[in-house]
């Protein structure tokens, strides 16, 4: 039972992840490869917190709020938050299937929840079922959150690479590990700080300060996915160094064998790609496709019958 409570939020956190991906389902297999790396990253972020807090109770031997406040902004975050951005980067920068902007949350959710079932089913195993019910409630969606944000500006470093916005592209890069470990450190440290001291009115002040900042979070979190997945827009790089950040639909709405009415090439319901028609023809200069007389992505006309390449 334990088990289960431990594993139920993540699975169902993942569930709406996936299914808000509306415009081209990820493959599974990579999903499923981005969860357990994930789980990975809590060795080395038990092995970075313990090195750094090492190095931090040398410097704050004495345990107090603020103790336990900077050791959650600058130690514990961190160690964590930067391990899942390493993998996150290391398997999905350069994939094939990174070509919409709503992916980047996506992978960054699977990674984030990986870490967070691992996690969360020692913290269960350890201290029981009230512990299970209340992380399912926090602990877990926090998690989620703060790789919702980190997919958030991980996508708009990609466009700013493909559309080769070099300031961009540094600056989201940065918010990319930034608002991840600036929202985890928050949320750990007020927790930290609060019960470290003996004084109850700001034992009970640091508490509902965390409720609140909890809610915040959990409502800009479910804000930024539910416009994410309704603005997800196709990221495609085309031959010949021609780059375009969407993939101009061809034909018209069509109809997918599950019953399914699309305007976009990939059905919003189950994901199958729009049939290749027969008037289609892919532009000789920058390789896309199209079905009518003028190329969508450069503007190339038609060639006449006979000519294509």
């Amino acid at each position: 039972m334990l088990f289960s409570l431990a594993l139920v939020p993540v699975i169902i956190i993942l569930i709406f992840i996936y299914k808000k991906d509306k415009k081209e389902k990820e493959p599974m297999g990579l999903l499923i490869g981005l969860f357990f790396a994930g789980m990975a990253t809590v060795i080395t972020a038990i092995i970075a917190e313990l090195i750094g807090e090492l190095i931090f109770e040398a410097i704050f031997p004495e345990n107090s709020a603020v103790g336990q406040f900077l050791l959650a902004m600058l130690i514990i975050a961190p160690a964590e938050e930067l391990g899942k951005y390493m993998v996150l980067r290391l398997i999905t920068w350069k994939n094939k299937n990174f070509n919409y902007s709503y992916d980047a949350i996506v992978y960054a959710v699977f990674v984030s929840l990986g870490f967070a079932a691992f996690e969360n089913v020692g913290y269960v195993f350890m201290n029981g079922l009230g512990t299970a019910i209340i992380r399912m409630f926090t602990a877990v969606p926090g998690h989620a959150a703060d790789a919702v944000f980190m997919g958030y500006f991980y996508s708009k470093a990609k466009y700013a690479q493909l559309t080769n916005n070099k300031s961009d592209y540094s600056k989201n890069i940065a918010l990319t590990m930034l608002v991840p470990i600036i929202a985890h450190g928050l949320y750990d440290g007020i927790i930290f700080s609060s019960v470290s001291t003996e004084n109850v009115l700001a034992t009970f002040g640091g508490i509902l300060t965390w409720i609140v900042f909890v809610i915040v979070l959990f409502v800009f979190s479910i804000i930024t996915i539910l416009k994410a997945s309704k603005n997800d827009f196709c990221i495609a790089t085309y031959p010949g160094n021609v780059q375009a950040v969407y993939m101009p639909t061809y034909g018209g709405n069509w109809v997918c064998t599950c019953g399914m009415t699309n305007q976009f090439n990939f059905c919003s319901r189950c994901g199958q790609m729009r049939p290749v028609i027969d008037s289609m023809w892919y532009c000789p200069r920058c390789g896309s496709p199209s079905a009518y007389n003028f190329c969508g992505c450069c503007g190339m006309p038609k060639p006449m019958q006979g000519m294509q390449a």
